[in-house]
């Protein structure tokens, strides 16, 4: 008998594949501590072949809970293979907690066929990948996204034309804008770009490439990061990254070469609801603030977390909040139990106090306050009399000022002490007498410096410091930006340093450093207006700061203790 079009076709049972996860991935899972209870146990079918938008076979695995039953899936496509640490991470984890989790290399990368392309594949094999996910029996119709850095940036790309079966997505310190990623202020952002080229060249290879690769970058970086030109040096390293030496040249984000980079307009319009993850000191953090803007300007349900992490050590120290943060959201989202969701949008930690704080927006609405740098190195809250010049320093490209902590993705990211750093001839300090009383801060830190130089070509270094009573300087936030100056006349830049929820305790002092450049978390600057992957001449540079340059602190409104400044030293 003709079945009636409106009867309803029982779905077949499912039958749970026997296959078990990679024995590396059981045996990373089992060290994991502070984690949920898993509620299943999770099987793995491995090597499946999906087709790409142009057909090429993208390798990929599926993770499953041993239960029958209808479950969400999440697409988590990745460059950097699917073994460790994604396999445990996403695959297992998610699997324990009640989802399908579909893991796949990227084109040209972990196996799968095709040419690996930075950016331009990944809204048409995310479709594919959605394609081939209808045609699944297991496959309930409700799918989520989740994955950092650039398994971010693929989330995006799919949320530019996003499929009906979308309904969440998880960003965990994730890219959006690939230029942004090489390049700010102007300056091309070296040791993050070489450690780009690693991962991306070698990390789908296997554990054993990489480390090797790493190791050889570790030992030959400086000899590679002060090659004259800079073009092809990494070769010794890395061997043939043609697109490395690309992205590196390409400095201006207008430039051809990056149309159709940027994913922004991925969460200009966003519907689906989006879940942000961050770290103070991750190398994405400003991309991180960016789209959770752009989403709040779009009406997107979205949620912020930003945890004292770097962008490695936010999977790492910092898993068991990110990973429950994660959960929640794909819970309240695909499988209707908001249990999990915490009552306010946001949720920042805040430095030198150690404590979370839940926060209904970001940045937190609230007053700023002006500080100046002195002749006699203080900063204070009293502008200065005149705007006479405060202070002249050398820096010399032969001798770049060094990089010390901050967002950087090699190990030496971070917070560090820099006073070793601050005794260096070419970084000038301006530091607050002891706080009467605690000070926070809550949001974006920007310089707006008065510089004039003797060649018309610099880069201007600031960073906001946080200094105790043992004298320690601890880098809160900075940036850098480049500077053209024309004769004598000071020119006004603004050095925007990033974001942050810092407490100043009583006692302690705020610190702006200003110098040159910070090699080679930066290209140094070689003082000839050369491009930097092509300069060939150094030519060492005079700056001169001059009065009127100002630090300015915002200071959300759960921050205040009475008027803005009170208790706050003068000089």
């Amino acid at each position: 008998m003709t079945p009636h079009p409106h009867d309803v076709v029982p779905k077949p049972e499912r039958t749970v594949p026997p296959g078990k996860p990679p024995l590396a991935s059981r045996m990373m899972r089992a060290t994991w501590r502070g984690l949920p209870a898993a509620r299943y146990g999770a099987g793995c079918v491995r090597g499946l072949v999906v087709p790409a938008a142009d057909g090429s076979p993208l390798l990929t695995d599926h993770y499953f809970p041993r239960a029958k039953g209808d479950f969400p899936t999440l697409l988590v496509r990745s460059p950097y293979g699917r073994g460790l640490p994604w396999s445990p991470m996403f695959g297992m984890l998610f699997a324990e907690q009640g989802f399908h989790v579909v893991l796949q290399s990227c084109r040209g990368t972990g196996g799968s066929g095709g040419r690996f392309d930075l950016w331009r594949n990944e809204p048409g094999d995310g479709r594919a990948a959605v394609a081939w996910l209808r045609e699944q029996p297991w496959f309930s119709g409700t799918l989520g996204t989740i994955g950092p850095s650039y398994l971010g940036y693929v989330q995006w790309a799919l949320a530019l034309d996003p499929p009906p079966e979308l309904k969440a997505m998880v960003i965990q310190v994730g890219l959006h804008d690939p230029h942004a990623l090489f390049h700010e202020g102007g300056a091309l952002r070296l040791s993050n770009a070489l450690a780009v080229g690693a991962g991306m060249t070698y990390q789908h290879q296997g554990l054993v490439p990489f480390v090797r690769a790493a190791l050889r970058l570790q030992r030959g970086l400086r000899r590679i990061t002060t090659a004259r030109p800079l073009r092809g040096a990494h070769a010794s390293a890395l061997g043939d990254v043609p697109w490395l030496d690309e992205v590196m040249s390409r400095t201006d984000a207008d430039d051809p070469y990056w149309h159709g980079a940027s994913l922004s307009a991925a969460a200009e319009r966003q519907t689906v609801p989006t879940a942000l993850i961050g770290g103070w000191h991750d190398a994405l953090a400003d991309q991180t603030f960016e789209q959770f803007a752009r989403l709040g300007r779009a009406g997107c349900d979205t949620s912020l977390l930003v945890g004292p992490w770097t962008h490695t050590s936010a999977l790492q120290q910092g898993w068991p909040e990110v990973f429950a943060e994660s959960l929640a959201w794909l819970r309240a989202h695909l499988c209707d139990d908001p249990a999990g969701l915490r009552p306010t949008r946001v949720r920042v930690h805040v430095g030198g106090e150690g404590v979370w704080r839940d926060l209904d927006d970001w940045p937190a609405t609230g007053p700023v306050t002006t500080w100046f740098p002195a002749a006699d190195g203080t900063l204070g809250r009293q502008a200065p009399a005149d705007s006479e010049p405060l202070t002249s320093f050398r820096y010399d490209p032969a001798d770049p000022t060094p990089s010390v902590g901050g967002p950087l993705l090699s190990r030496d990211a971070g917070p560090r002490d820099n006073r070793t750093l601050e005794a260096r001839e070419d970084v000038r300090t301006f530091t607050g007498a002891p706080l009467t009383e605690p000070v926070e801060i809550l949001g974006p830190v920007s310089a707006r410096l008065r510089i004039s130089t003797d060649t018309g070509y610099a880069d201007v270094f600031g960073r906001l410091c946080d200094v105790d009573a043992e004298g320690r300087s601890i880098n809160v936030c900075d940036g850098l930006t480049r500077l053209r100056t024309t004769g004598q006349a000071p020119s006004d830049v603004t050095v925007a340093m990033s974001s942050t929820a810092h407490r100043f305790a009583a006692g302690h002092r705020i610190r702006l450093q200003v110098s040159g450049g910070a090699h080679p978390r930066y290209a140094r600057h070689s003082g000839t207006g050369e491009p930097a992957v092509d300069a060939t001449g150094l030519v060492p540079v005079r700056l001169t700061l001059h009065g009127g340059s100002t630090l300015t602190l915002p200071h959300g409104a759960q921050a205040v203790r009475g008027a803005p400044g009170a208790g706050w030293p003068s000089a």
